[in-house]
Order: C-alpha cells, then sequence, then structure tokens
C-alpha cells in the first residue's frame, strides 16, 4: 500500500519536474527569439525609415557596388574554405585515426577558431599584401575570411561523419566499393545538410567580418560596369582589386565617414541590407540542402 502509494507521489513529482523544467527551456528559447526579432527589427526599421531609391544606386552615393564587394568576396572564400575544408574534415574522421597527431591537429583548429579577426587580418596584411608585393584587394581579403571559416567548416564536417552511424560506410564497403567511393558516394551525400550549415555559418560570418578586411580588401571601390576586362583595375570581376565590403562602409560610415550628411542613413541602410542578405543566403542555402537531400531519397520537393 504505502509503496503503491511512493510511486504515485515519485511519478507526480517527475511530471511536475519535467512541466516545470519545459517551461524555464521555452522561456529561455523563447527569450532569445524575441530578442533576435528585436534586434533585427529595430535594423530594419532603422535602416527603411530614411530610405531613398537612390542609396541603392552602384554610383559614389550609394551601396550597390559595396553590396556587389560583399557578395563576390564571400564567394571567392566559400572556393577557398569550403573544399580545404570539407576535406580536412573527412581526413580527420576517417583517414587520422585516434593517435597525437590527431590530438595535434584537433588542438591547431581549436587554437585558429579562438584567434581574434584582427590578428588574421594582420597576418592577411603581412603575408598577401606585403610579401606579395600586392596592394588591398579581394582575393587578399578572401583568403583572410577563408583562414576564419575554415575551423568552423573542419569541426562540422568532421563531427557529421563521425556521427553518421557505420551502417552507411560498412554497407557501401559490403557492396565492393572502396572507401573512397564510400565516402564520395555514400557517406558525404548523407550529411552533406549538417556540412551545409557550416558553410552558412562560415558565410554569415564572411558577410559580417570588418577587422580582417580593414587589413586586407581596403576601403576603397573604383568600378566601371561597362568594363568587362577582368585584367582591369576598374572591372568588377578583377578579384584582384580594392573593394569595400558593407561591413567596412558602416565602419567608415560611423568613423571618418560621419563628415557625410547623410552617414547615418548611409550605415543605416547598409546595416539593413547586410541582414536581409545574411537572411536570403541562408533560406536559399537551406532549400538547396533540402532539396538535394530529397533528391538522393528518391523523392520529390
Amino acid at each position: 500500500m504505502n509503496t503503491g502509494y511512493s510511486e504515485i507521489q515519485s511519478a507526480r513529482r517527475s511530471r511536475a519536474e519535467d512541466k516545470a523544467m519545459t517551461a524555464v527551456f521555452t522561456g529561455v528559447g523563447g527569450f532569445f527569439l524575441l530578442l533576435l526579432f528585436a534586434f533585427a527589427g529595430y535594423i530594419l526599421i532603422g535602416g527603411l525609415s530614411g530610405f531613398r531609391p537612390e542609396l541603392l544606386s552602384f554610383t559614389d552615393d550609394g551601396i550597390g557596388n559595396q553590396f556587389f564587394n560583399t557578395v563576390y568576396l564571400v564567394f571567392l572564400s566559400l572556393l577557398i574554405s569550403v573544399p580545404v575544408g570539407v576535406s580536412a574534415g573527412i581526413y580527420m574522421s576517417e583517414y587520422a585515426g585516434n593517435g597525437k597527431f590527431l590530438y595535434c591537429l584537433r588542438i591547431s583548429i581549436e587554437s585558429l577558431s579562438s584567434l581574434p579577426s584582427i590578428v588574421i587580418g594582420l597576418f592577411g596584411y603581412l603575408v598577401f599584401i606585403q610579401m606579395t608585393g600586392m596592394k588591398w584587394n579581394l582575393m587578399a581579403g578572401a583568403l583572410a575570411v577563408s583562414v576564419l571559416s575554415l575551423p568552423l567548416i573542419t569541426t562540422t564536417t568532421e563531427d557529421a561523419v563521425r556521427a553518421l552511424p557505420s551502417a552507411y560506410r560498412e554497407g557501401s564497403l559490403a557492396l565492393g566499393s572502396t572507401h573512397f567511393q564510400a565516402i564520395s558516394r555514400v557517406i558525404v551525400p548523407s550529411v552533406v545538410t549538417r556540412i551545409l550549415t557550416g558553410v552558412i555559418l562560415a558565410a554569415g560570418r564572411g558577410f559580417g567580418e570588418a577587422a580582417a578586411l580593414l587589413y586586407t580588401a581596403g576601403q576603397s571601390t573604383v568600378i566601371n560596369w561597362k568594363n568587362m576586362n577582368i585584367t582591369s583595375a576598374t572591372c568588377p570581376f578583377n578579384p584582384f582589386r580594392p573593394g569595400e565590403t558593407l561591413a567596412l562602409h558602416i565602419w567608415g560610415m560611423r568613423t571618418e565617414g560621419s563628415l557625410n550628411p547623410d552617414a547615418t542613413r548611409i550605415a543605416n541602410l547598409s546595416s539593413a541590407v547586410l541582414i536581409v542578405m545574411v537572411l536570403s543566403f541562408t533560406l536559399l542555402a537551406r532549400y538547396l540542402g533540402r532539396k538535394y537531400e530529397a533528391g538522393t531519397e528518391g523523392s520529390q520537393v
């Protein structure tokens, strides 16, 4: 009798604790979600309140060139960091084993990920600018951003591959595939959505990076949209020309550019455009990832 009553009381306490903790965690999640909406809403309202169409033009009075520079620089950085980072993550999970070398490699990656972006910027300035004898350019900025992105993409890929059930790998090998074929045709397609998460986070950091680009990409933009000679210093697609991004433009408008009567309006609009850009990229990448995953499973989106 007492035993049954004790079990009932224990079950009631467990349910009460479960409800209480569920409410606490829901409240914490809701608080951060509300904070995110408030932060994004404040920036968007501030940016759109003083909006004028000419501020989006591809002229010295607009932010169109800075918008293009931001997208182009992130594109260049992903071309570098994604193949290297994904390859490094696959190596660490499939080939490196569990010895001292892997331990040292992880320590190095963790140390690299903890470096301040300003330090990476100084490193990029010394290596990609000074040692090469070049001036500030988008490629140097893309390389600096790639150094910042590599640890994130590498660790995300390694964790995704290690978390995959061993049956995927063993089933592929049992059917006669080589280790490389199992990786390229079974393992990587199965974890592509998780790898894409690391790529999205890396791209988001590239969109908003300023300190590392201050010493590498430069703060000037001279573009002639009628000039498609990629070797020309004014060609928009020349990766070895200086290019100010939106994040740098915001910093410039809030410092030495503050004498411009439209400085506050331009900085607010640039911030709003930057947020919309990151959100659009994230949604597009998620959509493409789900579509790819559905395609590999033989279903339709």
